[in-house]
């Protein structure tokens, strides 16, 4: 990361995103298992952009976490192919077909630039367990509770 990252330099204190769209995916394999130890290293940015046609890994922990924490039990759900570009926020919905998943708690670049491990904060039941298909269509949607409080998203410990 750059030493200019505002991110990893703490000069972020608020959430600058005002708005986003939805970002939709598919299940493209559906993973099995669960790991008590995985050691999963959250960057300290809250945010991703994804490209249309990208495939990412979807895991998911019931340890509360954000951005810049380590997660250790995981249960893996499966990889998506991304139908639209956007970007993706921490605390961000997510929901495969019908259910809930849960909410983004940050990105692990362990296989970056392959892929990135999108964890998720939710209950850890893997992907072949929800009975996830492949095709299962998947949403990324914003978090309104985190998109209202941005009334003094312009500043920064600098101000």
């Amino acid at each position: 990361m750059s030493e200019q990252d505002p991110y990893t330099r703490k000069l972020v204190t608020t959430n600058y995103y005002a708005d986003k769209t939805i970002v939709s995916a598919r299940i493209v394999a559906v993973l099995r298992g669960e790991l008590e130890n995985r050691n999963l290293e959250l960057i300290p940015q809250p945010s991703r952009v994804v490209k249309q046609g990208e495939i990412h890994e979807i895991i998911v922990t019931d340890e509360e976490s954000s951005p810049g924490e380590n997660v250790q039990r995981i249960a893996y759900v499966g990889f998506v192919e991304f139908l639209s570009g956007g970007v993706l926020l921490s605390e961000d919905s997510v929901f495969a077909g019908n259910r809930f998943l849960g909410s983004i708690a940050g990105y692990d670049m362990a296989h970056f630039p392959n892929h990135i491990n999108i964890v998720i904060n939710g209950e850890p039941i893997s992907g072949e367990d929800l009975g996830l298909t492949v095709g299962t269509p998947v949403f990324f949607t914003p978090n309104r509770n985190t998109t209202a409080h941005n009334q003094n998203s312009h500043k920064t410990k600098e101000d």
